[in-house]
């Protein structure tokens, strides 16, 4: 349980590093730096096996990677025009609304109206919502809800790390250009260079690796929850490193959401589910 909480937490500190970085680079050049980092890591420790591999294999992992390119370039653009807590919490409506339409239960669907109500709460407050931030905030969200279908879907066609590491080359060569031509020769002075590593690490390498780990021997609903934590852990880490203040509405309309997250998360849990099954994949922490 502790690693998961390190790993919610690294992902949301680094993000909040990242975002402090925008008036220097672009979220795109530092969104190509977390993945250019991760890239190499994962590349480094699974050393994937490109041989071999069958024609669906690759338009898989392909398609792995493009979501995670646009989950983290939606992300990013989304928490360089709005707070950074709410645009997580926008963000989480997408793998909520995927948890919802997996169950079977219509009573699940008091889920999303709180989810909605959430929502609509931050939306009463609209002087510190940017549409355009919004937009990028669902769009992180849809690309979050594929990310998750197709990590099991890579799971079952690469072993281990092989797919991550994968998808993770392919995002960052998608990235490549972007972030090139809107950085430029920013994009190399050192100090961003060493922070944007920095950022990786905490973003990606250490929360796939705590999760890896504590997946071993948690029960994936407790899991679940924990996961559905990530939009206070957002706010918060936004307040330390910051100094990004929310209204009382705007922490209600978390609770609201990470509330819906929770609720969802353990109504789809299986009694008897052995620790592992079923779980979200390694690496689902989004920002």
């Amino acid at each position: 349980m502790g690693l998961v909480l390190i790993g919610i937490l690294s992902v949301q500190v680094g993000a909040a590093i990242a975002k402090g970085l925008f008036g220097e680079i672009s979220p795109t050049a530092m969104v190509w730096l977390r993945l250019a980092t991760s890239a190499l890591v994962l590349a480094a420790v699974a050393r994937p096996r490109f041989t071999g591999r069958s024609r669906q294999d690759w338009l898989v992992v392909l398609a792995f990677g493009a979501s995670l390119a646009t989950m983290n370039w939606a992300i990013y653009q989304s928490f360089s025009r709005i707070p950074l807590g709410i645009a997580v919490t926008i963000e989480f409506i997408g793998p909520l609304t995927l948890a919802v339409l997996g169950s079977r239960h219509a009573r699940d669907l008091v889920w999303v109206l709180l989810a909605g109500v959430g929502v609509l709460l931050l939306g009463l407050q609209p002087g510190d919502l940017d549409l355009l931030g919004v937009l990028s905030a669902l769009l992180a969200g849809a690309a979050w809800a594929a990310y998750i279908l197709l990590s099991a879907s890579t799971g079952r066609r690469w072993a281990g790390f092989d797919g991550l590491a994968v998808a993770s080359i392919v995002a960052a060569a998608g990235m490549t250009l972007p972030a090139l031509l809107s950085a430029g020769s920013e994009l190399w002075d050192g100090r961003i260079l060493l922070i944007g590593a920095l950022v990786g690490l905490l973003s990606s390498v250490i929360p796939y690796s705590c999760e890896l780990v504590a997946l071993r021997s948690l029960r994936p609903a407790v899991f679940g929850i924990l996961m559905s934590l990530e939009p206070a852990a957002a706010a918060l880490a936004a307040i330390v490193v910051l100094s990004e203040h929310l209204s009382v509405l705007q922490w209600l309309a978390i609770a609201c959401v990470v509330a819906a997250s929770i609720g969802a998360t353990r109504s789809g849990a299986t009694p008897g589910e052995e620790p592992g099954e079923h779980a979200h994949p390694p690496g689902t922490l989004a920002t």
